[in-house]
């Protein structure tokens, strides 16, 4: 995607002054800051925010579009640390509203002079299938990552994701769901592990409930036609008035509801808007990014005793610890660096 820089801003400016942006507004504006964070360089940034676009800075993967599923979407990048001994992964799950987005969008190379490999993923859209597909792939991707532990000098037992908006999403409800392994497959994929040490998301949605979303945010993000497409609903009306086929689905979206003690510790980051600001009027755009999510999910694992670094305003965005310094921490490379060093062949 070709970023014009003017239109962006005014798009910020814009949001900014809580004016409603189009759907197709909002979806650029969301594409074009993924974009920018993703070209700012610095050790302090998020988890993907080293990644430059393709033919930029971004060293190439050591094993590209690599095939981790049957569908053509079921590829991932990855970019493996020098290092002696088993390394662990940084998994960035792209955003994208369920219909666009792409693994090139992310992957922090910076992780890799900390002896951390570095894995990207796609997945299907939900316009190739609704959920839980998306959802499915990405923990598909987790235990395919597992399986080639030995091959690629991965540690199975290190393994966070990343993300932002509905890579966060997803990224939160693999991190609570309980283990998809099948150990009695047929399959060795199948038989590996999807949990994770730890997640640090950007803009996630704790739930994808549309129930739960109108309880918290006001405004018409419950509806958004995102959620319409990834639930197949006929249209944003059904949304009031579900089947119960699709009551099910709704609560199997929703990560929080399955938030137990043992789950792992999670870094959440928001666009730097006030929690409190809640028009009733709020644009769906912005409603479904809201920090309210993040306050909520923070609440209940404070609650659980489990740790949870929630960052809303612009101010708290660059304190300490940053999304990498907390990542670092739960897989165990705490003030590790190393020289810069192309990533093996």
């Amino acid at each position: 995607m070709t970023i014009d820089l003017s239109k962006a801003k005014e798009l910020k400016r814009r949001a900014d002054r809580g004016e409603k942006l189009t759907p197709e507004e909002r979806n650029y504006l969301d594409r074009a800051l993924e974009i920018v964070r993703s070209r700012r360089a610095g050790p302090q940034g998020g988890a993907d925010a080293k990644a430059p676009p393709p033919g930029d800075r971004q060293p190439r993967p050591t094993f590209a579009d690599v095939k981790y599923g049957p569908h053509e979407r079921n590829t991932l990048d990855f970019w493996q640390a020098p290092s002696e001994q088993p390394t662990p992964v940084v998994v960035f799950i792209h955003g994208g509203g369920f219909v666009q987005g792409d693994k090139r969008m992310g992957g922090n190379p910076e992780y890799l002079r900390h002896g951390v490999s570095v894995a990207s993923i796609n997945y299907r859209f939900s316009t190739h299938a609704i959920f839980p597909a998306p959802f499915l792939d990405c923990a598909r991707a987790i235990q395919f990552l597992r399986s080639k532990a030995g091959p690629w000098n991965i540690d199975p037992r290190r393994i966070a994701s990343t993300g932002g908006s509905a890579g966060g999403g997803m990224s939160l409800w693999l991190a609570f769901r309980d283990d998809l392994a099948e150990p009695d497959s047929d399959d060795p994929v199948a038989r590996q592990s999807t949990r994770l040490s730890c997640v640090a998301v950007r803009n996630a949605q704790c739930s994808y409930d549309p129930r739960f979303i109108k309880s918290i945010i006001p405004g018409s993000a419950y509806k958004i036609v995102n959620l319409v497409k990834l639930f197949g609903m006929r249209d944003a009306d059904e949304i009031d008035s579900p089947p119960a086929e699709k009551v099910r689905l709704f609560e199997a979206a929703s990560a929080i509801r399955f938030l137990t003690p043992d789950d792992p510790p999670v870094f959440l980051a928001y666009g730097g808007v006030a929690v409190d600001h809640l028009p009733p009027n709020l644009d769906a755009g912005a409603g479904i990014h809201h920090p309210m999510f993040g306050k909520v999910l923070k609440e209940k694992m404070d609650e659980l005793g489990i740790e949870c670094v929630f960052r809303a305003t612009r101010q708290e965005l660059s304190s300490s610890p940053t999304e990498q310094e907390f990542v670092l921490k739960h897989l165990g490379r705490a003030g590790e660096s190393r020289p810069e060093s192309k990533p093996a062949r």
